[in-house]
């Protein structure tokens, strides 16, 4: 795993834990219902997280990202390679 990946995955687990959500993740977790069930608060909470620690989010990029696989493919195009 990238070292990006591993920042964005823990971004996302210390957000989980703050509002108590599961935080087993694989890019296959559904960030809505079925899957980790974040509400409309919580995805905006998760957005200005991500905003913060990692100075750009899907969310503000007009993106609505269905699974945790969707966050890290956004952060995979978005960060230039080393």
């Amino acid at each position: 795993m990238a070292s990006a990946d591993a920042d964005v995955l823990a971004t996302i687990s210390t957000f989980l834990q703050r509002v108590e959500k599961p935080t087993e993740l694989d890019p296959s977790t559904p960030l809505y219902a079925d899957g980790i069930g974040l509400d409309s608060l919580e995805t905006a909470e998760l957005s200005a997280m991500l905003e913060d620690e990692l100075g750009t989010d899907p969310f503000g990029a007009g993106e609505m990202p269905q699974t945790v696989g969707d966050i890290l493919a956004f952060y995979a195009s978005a960060v230039p390679q080393a």
